[in-house]
């Protein structure tokens, strides 16, 4: 048995959007590829546009999430919800534009192809554009009606 205290640590400008607070919880040991953090977010803060080879699992545990995907499809996602995003589905998360939000993510690390012993739980790609957060947040209020 080990007891973990960690702190959290600022996210990268390159991966998110805004202020983003990241505290890892849990990082398997082989043979376990399980990662666990919970992630804050201030208000319109969010993630780049990223993948998980192996899907994510967001469950909300503050406030309310947008999470949205390649088709424009947009999820809000309360305190006590989950969201499960399929492996290799293109999504982007984070808080709504007026109030902050925190979530714990799950997921597994997979071999990286063409990397002999890297493994990895995301692809990075680029930001998400603030014309399409905004029409995210437009079209999940709208939903919410």
């Amino acid at each position: 048995m080990q007891l973990n205290t960690p702190a959290p640590t600022q996210r990268p400008t390159e991966t998110f959007t805004g202020e983003v607070l990241m505290t890892p919880l849990a990082t398997g040991v082989q043979p376990s590829r399980l990662g666990v953090a919970h992630v804050r977010f201030t208000p319109g803060a969010r993630t780049s546009w990223h993948v998980h080879p192996l899907g994510q699992v967001l469950h909300v545990t503050d406030g309310t999430a947008l999470v949205g995907t390649r088709d424009g499809s947009v999820v809000r996602a309360r305190a006590g919800d989950t969201v499960v995003c399929a492996p290799g589905e293109e999504h982007w998360h984070g808080a709504t534009a007026d109030a902050s939000t925190a979530h714990l993510a799950i997921q597994e690390a997979a071999p990286v192809d063409g990397e002999d012993g890297t493994w990895s739980p995301v692809t990075w790609l680029e930001p998400v554009p603030d014309d399409v957060y905004a029409a995210a947040q437009h079209q999940s209020a709208q939903d919410e009606r």
